[in-house]
């Protein structure tokens, strides 16, 4: 079973004090993961954002949890200007080559690129990285994760990665959608072919995370269940569950159970093992 979007090790300055960094909180999240039945952790942390990739292999043979890395690169809000000024010019060349050679020294290859949306529109940021996202995508056939901020602008970043930058639907994985429950909207991704990914819960998106049930039943009644994936999206220590939060456990310890009664244990089993395998698995050129 896939916890299908989450981060092991994640820092931003948009969050002091709560980095993620601990290899011992990051062992003991992952075993009590095991400890529920989960077998697979996605991480999304992207370049620049403390991914420890070299720690890793280590983790996931001492815990028997596989786990997956990214490449990519997040909002510009998380990062400063001499970074970003850094990667003009070679962003693409940057993720083909932690997707093909591996993450800085470690020798850890990523398995997808993540990037970001904005709230209901855009950017420049956004759009050069998803640029360079679909031409690392063409080269290697990874698959793109998406944020979509405060999930939205969902319609948007289909038109731009599947329209403009000819990216298959079925390589799209579309982030955060709990925290838009608009149902039509969610329909109308997934009949492009791209996965949504529904993640939580958090005390910051409380209000939405609720309805997830709902718009999981309502996707699974249009007939979109296969294209349905779930993750914890832990970021902060205190969402942890080794830190009194919810944390990667609570996905199968709570969220599973929730979801088999809206909508039937065949189909969660599905969600938590045969969507992901399809979403992230890669035929590598």
């Amino acid at each position: 079973m896939c916890d299908a979007h989450d981060h092991l090790f994640f820092g931003s300055p948009r969050l002091p004090g709560q980095e993620l960094r601990s290899v011992a909180a990051a062992r003991a999240e992952l075993a009590a993961f095991r400890g529920q039945g989960g077998g697979a952790v996605v991480q999304w942390t992207p370049y620049g954002l403390g991914r420890r990739a070299a720690d890793l292999p280590p983790l996931s043979r001492e815990t028997g949890v596989h786990v997956v890395a990214a490449t990519g690169l997040h909002q510009a809000v998380h990062y400063d200007d001499d970074t970003l000024a850094g990667l003009r010019g070679r962003l693409a060349d940057v993720f083909v080559s932690e997707l093909t050679e591996g993450i800085g020294a470690s020798g850890v290859r990523a398995g997808l690129v993540k990037v970001a949306g904005g709230f209901h529109a855009l950017d420049a940021h956004a759009r050069w990285t998803m640029a360079a996202a679909a031409e690392a995508h063409h080269a290697t056939g990874a698959a793109l994760a998406v944020h979509l901020e405060l999930g939205t602008g969902a319609l948007d970043v289909l038109d731009l990665l599947c329209g403009e930058l000819g990216v298959p639907p079925h390589r799209v994985v579309l982030g955060h959608l709990n925290r838009s429950p608009d149902l039509v909207v969610h329909r109308q991704a997934a009949e492009s072919g791209c996965y949504l990914a529904f993640d939580g819960p958090s005390h910051a998106h409380h209000a939405t995370d609720w309805r997830m049930p709902d718009a999981v039943r309502a996707l699974a009644d249009a007939g979109f269940g296969d294209r349905v994936l779930l993750g914890a999206d832990t970021t902060t220590t205190a969402a942890r569950s080794v830190g009194g939060g919810p944390g990667m456990p609570y996905l199968l310890r709570r969220v599973r159970p929730r979801l088999v009664h809206a909508v039937g244990e065949d189909l969660v089993r599905r969600v938590l093992t045969e969507n992901p395998g399809r979403a992230f698995a890669v035929e590598w050129r």
